[in-house]
């Protein structure tokens, strides 16, 4: 669609500033994306009371973040490979739909976790 005439030029505009919390999610969503990756049970008193996916910390400077992303892993599975494809998915998904750049990214496996078994199996 063709910008109209008596709207600013683009350096006249304004600027969008995308909060951390934002591209938090971003990340958190993309890394939840990728096969092997699971969620994990959290836990209260002994008690499950849900579960909890990959968890990020951003860091914005400029056009450009800093990445420290946490997640469990399904096992047995290629760990190597599935990090390798978080961080190209983290990676473009950031630029696709922020338009930032990623400067570091950490990927920390805080836990392998195999298929439950269904309790039917277990008696």
């Amino acid at each position: 669609m063709p910008v109209p005439s008596w709207a600013p030029d683009a350096d006249e505009r304004g600027v969008l500033d995308i909060a951390p919390t934002v591209l938090r999610k971003i990340v958190e969503h993309a890394a939840d994306q990728v096969p092997g990756t699971l969620h994990r049970e959290r836990r209260l008193a002994g008690l499950e009371v849900g579960d909890s996916g990959p968890k990020a910390r951003v860091s914005a400077k400029g056009e450009t973040v800093d990445v420290r992303l946490e997640l469990t892993l399904s096992y047995p599975g290629p760990v190597r490979s599935t990090v390798e494809a978080i961080r190209s998915t983290v990676t473009s998904e950031l630029e696709r739909i922020a338009g930032y750049r990623v400067g570091s990214l950490a990927v920390v496996v805080s836990g392998l976790r195999g298929e439950k078994v269904p309790e039917s199996r277990l008696q």
